[in-house]
């Protein structure tokens, strides 16, 4: 690990992920606050937002950092739909945009039940063209959005129907977070920052999320390894491995939630993606950086 600080293996099996000496690989430095990177396949490129910069950016391995898209809205989250259109959450917006061909933004919601969402913050998109998106207050302060008031009294995650319905799936999350879908996408697992935790959820035939559970608490190991941080982004492996950003880094977690290791990094990461040539190489923004780690997996496409 490049920070000097050693992975914490908690299970022999994370050395079928993740080498123990791989390296953490610093790649771009010099941004305000890093989110949402996401691997553009035909182009070879990340994408991520420089959130409190108020840009998208561009990597890619020959020209290094270029600017994509200012200004953002300051997004967070990006992805990209079953027609390789990107979808952003915007915090200054409040709302969740898809970029058409014709290089328009059109807004996908932006309210619930007449009142402005908080500030949409991470997104996944379902194989059958639903998104899915949660909704804390993090964008109502300066610097990760601007200072107002929360119009909806709860946090929650929702679905975009393919056909553009909006829907509340839940809302009695302290601050959802990151999300992502189990390869079989019969399962979502979302973050809830400020409790400390991952939820998981089964996925309904029609989309809607059941039998709400605690998939991992993150509270109990993280003091007694006196480490500080909490869950933001997370994605899945193609085998359901959980890749969690938390407390003292990179959570690898598997699919019965038993931790199996700690990648540190650097600086505090807030997401992770897969990408590369193989969809092996795990990109992670980390406050004013962007790094990388070959991993011995590849990533969930949909994760």
């Amino acid at each position: 690990m490049s920070n000097g600080e050693a992975f914490r293996p908690f299970s022999p099996a994370v050395q079928d992920l993740v080498a123990l000496d791989a390296a953490v690989e610093r790649i771009a430095t010099g941004f305000l606050f890093t989110e949402g990177p996401v691997w553009h396949d035909q182009g070879q490129y990340l994408l991520f937002s420089d959130l409190a910069g108020d840009v998208v950016r561009r990597w890619d391995e020959r020209g290094g950092v270029t600017e994509f898209r200012r200004p953002s809205g300051k997004s967070n989250g990006l992805t990209y739909d079953r027609q390789g259109r990107l979808i952003a959450c915007e915090h200054v917006g409040r709302r969740v945009t898809r970029a058409e061909a014709d290089g328009s933004i059109s807004v996908l919601a932006s309210s619930y039940a007449g009142k402005l969402l908080n500030s949409p913050n991470d997104v996944v998109v379902k194989s059958d063209g639903a998104i899915y998106f949660s909704d804390p207050p993090y964008g109502l302060q300066e610097f990760y959005g601007i200072a107002r008031p929360q119009d909806l009294d709860f946090q929650g995650v929702y679905r975009i129907s393919a056909e553009g319905e909006l829907r509340l799936l839940v809302g009695d999350f302290a601050a959802p977070n990151g999300l992502a879908f189990s390869p079989d996408e019969s399962l979502l697992y979302v973050d809830d920052t400020e409790r400390l935790h991952v939820r998981v959820f089964d996925v309904r035939p029609d989309g809607s999320l059941a039998n709400s559970r605690v998939f991992f608490d993150f509270a109990p190991l993280a003091a007694k390894e006196s480490l500080t941080g909490a869950p933001d982004g997370l994605k899945i492996d193609a085998r359901g491995n959980l890749f969690c950003t938390g407390p003292g880094g990179i959570w690898v977690l598997s699919p019965t939630a038993e931790p199996l290791g700690l990648i540190p990094v650097p600086e505090g990461p807030s997401n992770v993606n897969w990408g590369g040539p193989d969809w092996s190489t795990l990109f992670i923004t980390a406050t004013t950086s962007l790094y990388r780690l070959q991993t011995k997996v590849r990533g969930n496409r949909l994760g």
